[in-house]
């Protein structure tokens, strides 16, 4: 979980607007607004947590004082409690535990309830919820599916929710592990003017973040605004899709959230793989239909809107893919789309920082980034960094991506060893263009009976100088206003938090491939 504490807002005791007033914190979740909570709740969410995380150590509390705060004082203990926040929610065994994800949902339901975003904690109301099905990839539009009505409770959280959408599918319970609901906004045609683009691409949709059991999707979606729920599925991992091919109504979602994503150039096939794919969805055989399709490279990847990046050079456009153990970066270079691969194993650590401007409220969104540090080359470490909205959900995509690879290490699970897969991956950062090779730079090498080329790339310290391999790096400062109202800075990992450390690295180097 990302926290942060951007602001704080005085509120009345007795609800009429007299004195005396007491301090709120907004606590924002992986760049969200998620509810305000009192010093005092926090600090029994703390005493809590003390009682039950004999396996972890806690961070200290901010104290208490006794006297009224000044404006500095109070700036202090909103750092020092976003700070608390941070280090919890980076230690994944208080981040599961479900007294936490129990407090926070029950702090989002009082909130909404404060603020009469909700009427009362029994109300049923009916989610809209996005279902591939017949007709969504099919008819080629694109934006999602079929709408799913679902009824709920609004303090019901997404597993309770998940759970009636799959009932109301008839989906087995023990394939529910397989799919989650996604936050998402359908894009406009003139969002995606883009080079990165291609004309002929249907209307698409912007995943935001994938719905987490701490909060209720029908609370959270009113915040998000005109945002809606999509059922997709949620491994990283191909082989696990036979787990679904036996049952009709698992294989029917896999097999038309396919047929959407190849519609919006998601999955990307050569004009011929395109036109056996449309013979086989003509013949509605769609077991033929997936076993060809999952020879593509970018079949069961995740694909995100145009984003800003520092690579190759500051103030990149580029479209990032999240996918086959890989972060791509697809950017325009004239008449020529370049790809860049980056291997999740070469990834020493990442980080997601967000920046909340002032003058904003809090239900505008929020300048998110995610960089990570990457291994170049032996001994060669760089920082890439992406700007997009998306930046939280592809946090956690990578986590749940590094996730899947160790326990592959520890259990082979469906398809058992993932060596072969591996040892067909490029090495370390590669790049690919989609046109032809005759233009293209001298350092690349022409792949035979192919348009593409591929290099390794060695001279990857443009902006800012190359750092040892495992050095020790520099601690950032970052300032904090004094008003009332906060321009925070939050840094998931900043000079008081490590980075957090990819499991699955690998600290090898050119010589070792």
């Amino acid at each position: 979980m990302h926290f942060s504490i951007p602001d704080t807002q005085e509120q009345y005791a007795d609800g009429s607007g007299g004195s005396p007033t007491y301090t709120v914190y907004n606590i924002y979740i992986n760049g969200n607004y998620h509810c305000c909570l009192r010093y005092k709740q926090l600090h029994a969410l703390h005493e809590q947590l003390r009682r039950r995380c004999t396996d972890a150590a806690l961070p200290p509390f901010p104290p208490k004082r006794l006297l009224p705060l000044s404006n500095s004082q109070l700036e202090t203990r909103r750092a020092a409690l976003e700070h608390y926040l941070q280090i919890i929610g980076q230690d994944s065994r208080i981040a599961r535990l479900s007294y936490l994800q129990q407090f926070l949902q029950r702090a989002q339901l009082d909130t909404a309830l404060s603020e009469c975003t909700v009427g009362s904690e029994n109300e049923q109301q009916q989610l809209q919820v996005e279902v591939y099905s017949s007709g969504s990839g099919s008819t080629g539009v694109g934006e999602g599916g079929v709408q799913l009505l679902v009824n709920c409770h609004v303090q019901q959280n997404a597993s309770a929710v998940l759970q009636s959408v799959c009932q109301t599918l008839q989906l087995p319970d023990e394939l529910m592990q397989f799919f989650c609901l996604y936050l998402m906004r359908k894009v406009e045609t003139e969002e995606t003017d883009s080079p990165l683009s291609s004309p002929n691409e249907p209307p698409s949709v912007l995943l935001l973040r994938r719905l987490m059991d701490f909060e209720s999707p029908f609370i959270t979606r009113l915040h998000a605004q005109p945002c809606q729920l999509l059922l997709r599925t949620c491994y990283w991992n191909a082989r696990w899709d036979a787990k679904l091919l036996g049952n009709s109504v698992a294989l029917s979602l896999l097999y038309h959230q396919t047929l959407t994503d190849v519609a919006r150039e998601w999955i990307i096939c050569t004009p011929e793989m395109r036109r056996q794919l449309c013979s086989l969805q003509l013949q509605s055989r769609p077991l033929q239909y997936l076993d060809l399709v999952r020879q593509l490279p970018s079949y069961g990847c995740l694909q995100f809107g145009v984003a800003q990046v520092d690579y190759p050079e500051l103030d990149t456009q580029a479209m990032v893919t999240i996918g086959n153990r890989e972060l791509s970066l697809r950017t325009a270079r004239g008449a020529k789309i370049y790809e860049t691969k980056f291997r999740v194993t070469r990834m020493r650590c990442w980080r997601v920082s967000a920046l909340h401007n002032t003058y904003e409220s809090r239900d505008q969104p929020t300048q998110l980034q995610l960089s990570f540090e990457y291994l170049m080359s032996k001994q060669t470490l760089r920082w890439i960094t992406i700007t997009s909205q998306q930046a939280m959900l592809m946090s956690v995509s990578l986590q749940a991506m590094v996730d899947e690879l160790l326990h592959n290490d520890n259990n082979s699970g469906v398809g058992g060893s993932d060596d072969e897969h591996e040892a067909s991956t490029s090495r370390g950062a590669s790049e690919s263009t989609s046109s032809t090779p005759s233009s293209a730079s001298s350092s690349c090498t022409s792949t035979s009976g192919t348009s593409s080329t591929t290099a390794t790339m060695t001279t990857t310290q443009q902006q800012q100088p190359p750092v040892k391999f495992l050095a020790q790096r520099c601690k950032q400062q970052h300032k904090l206003t004094t008003a009332r109202t906060f321009a925070a800075v939050f840094f998931r990992n900043d000079e008081n938090a490590a980075a957090v450390r990819n499991e699955a690295f690998e600290g090898i180097g050119d010589d070792d491939l």
